[in-house]
C-alpha cells in the first residue's frame, strides 16, 4: 500500500545529483546550501541556549522571544506592523510552514496558482493536501510576470496564489508594479497569497525585496514565510516562521500543532538573537553573496557559458542550449558531473511538464576556493569537448 502522491515521485533531483557528486568526487554546486558564511554569533547564541535550557516542549506557537523578534524584524525591515502574540507562528523550517498553510487553509479541489519555475516540493505538498496546483509559466531570460496568463488561469475554484520572491531557481525579484498587480487580484477574486520569502535578505545590485504583505491592500490576505536557515546560513537548523492576520494564522497553527508541534527551543532562542543583529550583519551577508555570485558568473562567462542575470537567492541559471544538442538537461547534468567533476541541477525539475530543458542551476553560496576549483574543472572540461558539439 502506498499513497498515490508520494508513490508517484522518486528521489529528489537534489539528492540524486548530490549522490553523483559524491560518487565522482565532484564539486557540488547543485544542492542549495551555503558553506563558509554561517553566522558565528548566532551559532554561539545557540550554544549558550543549549547549555542554559530549558529542554522541554516550548509553546507550540513558538518562544515569545522569537515571535517578538519576528514581529520586530517585520517592522524594522519592511514597515509591517505585527502583533507578535496572534500573528506570528514558528515552524520547523519553511517547508513545514508551507505544508501548514496548505493543510490549514485549503480544501480538496481548491486550485492554487504556482509560478514556474517552482521549488519541487510545492506541487507535491499541494497535491497531498488535496489541492490542485495550477502552473503559471514565467519565461527566461527576464522572467516577467505573465499577467494575461494569470488572468486566464483564475477560475471559480481558485483560492490562492503561491508566490516565491526572491525566486528559486532563477533569482527573480518581483517588482512593486508586479506585486501591486497581484495585490489587486487578491481583492478582486477573494484570494489569499502564500508568500515564500526565505531569501528576503539575499538581493543584489541594489534590488530591494518588497513583501506583498507590505502593500496595504494585501496586508490581510497574505501569509508571509521566512527562514532562519537562509538568513543566517544554517539551513540544517530548520527554523521558519509565518506572519499573517490572527484569523488566517489560526488554522495554520492548528495544522502545525499536529505535525511537528514545536521547534527546538535553543535554536529558537538563537534565531531571536540573530534577528536583532545590526545592519552590518545583514548588509555584510548580502555583499558577500553578491561578490560570490559575481565571481562565479564572471568565471563562467570567461569560459564561454551563457549566464542569466540573477537578482537574488543562492543561484545562477546557465543556458546550455548551445552545449546540449540532445536537449535533455537532466542527462546533461549527469554527463557534466561525470566528465567535469562539477555537479549542477537541471532546471526542468522546477516545471510541472519538465519541458524547460535548456537551463541548469548552479549554487554560488560556497567558499571562493571551491568556486575556483569548479571553474578550473569546467574550463578543463570545455577544452576537451569536441568543437562540433559546442
Amino acid at each position: 500500500m502506498v499513497n498515490s502522491v508520494f508513490g508517484s515521485v522518486g528521489t529528489s533531483v537534489f539528492e540524486t545529483m548530490s549522490r553523483l557528486a559524491a560518487e565522482h568526487g565532484a564539486v557540488n554546486l547543485g544542492q542549495g546550501f551555503p558553506e563558509g558564511i554561517e553566522a558565528a554569533e548566532v551559532i554561539a547564541a545557540a550554544e549558550r541556549a543549549l547549555r542554559a535550557g530549558p529542554h522541554q516542549y516550548p509553546p507550540t506557537l513558538g518562544l515569545p522571544a522569537l515571535r517578538q523578534a519576528v514581529a520586530a524584524a517585520n517592522k524594522r525591515f519592511w514597515g509591517i506592523e505585527v502583533d507578535w502574540q496572534s500573528e506570528v507562528l514558528v515552524t520547523s523550517g519553511a517547508t513545514e510552514a508551507l505544508a501548514d498553510c496548505f493543510l490549514g487553509l485549503l480544501e480538496p479541489g481548491d486550485e492554487v496558482l504556482v509560478f514556474q519555475p517552482a521549488y519541487d516540493s510545492y506541487g507535491v505538498i499541494l497535491r497531498r493536501a488535496g489541492a490542485v496546483p495550477v502552473p503559471v509559466r514565467l519565461e527566461p531570460p527576464h522572467w516577467e510576470l505573465p499577467r494575461q496568463r494569470i488572468l486566464d488561469s483564475i477560475t471559480p475554484r481558485t483560492r490562492a496564489i503561491l508566490l516565491n520572491t526572491p525566486m528559486n531557481p532563477n533569482g527573480k525579484v518581483f517588482t512593486r508594479d508586479e506585486l501591486e498587480f497581484l495585490a489587486d487580484l487578491l481583492e478582486r477574486h477573494d484570494l489569499v497569497a502564500i508568500c515564500d520569502e526565505v531569501y528576503e535578505h539575499l538581493t543584489f545590485d541594489g534590488r530591494e525585496h518588497l513583501p506583498l504583505m507590505a502593500l496595504p491592500q494585501a496586508r490581510g490576505r497574505c501569509l508571509r514565510i521566512g527562514s532562519a536557515g537562509k538568513t543566517f546560513s544554517v539551513t540544517g537548523w530548520k527554523v521558519g516562521y509565518v506572519t499573517s492576520t490572527a484569523e488566517r494564522l489560526a488554522p495554520v497553527a492548528r495544522a502545525h500543532q499536529y505535525l511537528t508541534f514545536a521547534t527546538p527551543p535553543h535554536l529558537q532562542s538563537a534565531v531571536a538573537f540573530g534577528l536583532g543583529l545590526g545592519d552590518d550583519y545583514f548588509g555584510g551577508l548580502q555583499a558577500t553573496l553578491q561578490e560570490h555570485r559575481d565571481y562565479l558568473a564572471a568565471g563562467l562567462r570567461d569560459l564561454g557559458f551563457t549566464v542569466l542575470d540573477g537578482g537574488g537567492t543562492y543561484f545562477l541559471c546557465v543556458d546550455i542550449s548551445g552545449l546540449d544538442p540532445q536537449g535533455d538537461d537532466f542527462a546533461f547534468c549527469r554527463r557534466l558531473v561525470a566528465e567535469s567533476g562539477v555537479a549542477a541541477v537541471p532546471v526542468s525539475t522546477f516545471y510541472a511538464e519538465r519541458d524547460m530543458r535548456s537551463l541548469i542551476r548552479l549554487c554560488f553560496a560556497k567558499r571562493k576556493p571551491l568556486l575556483r576549483d569548479a571553474l578550473d574543472r569546467l574550463g578543463a572540461w570545455a577544452a576537451r569537448r569536441p568543437v562540433a558539439a559546442a
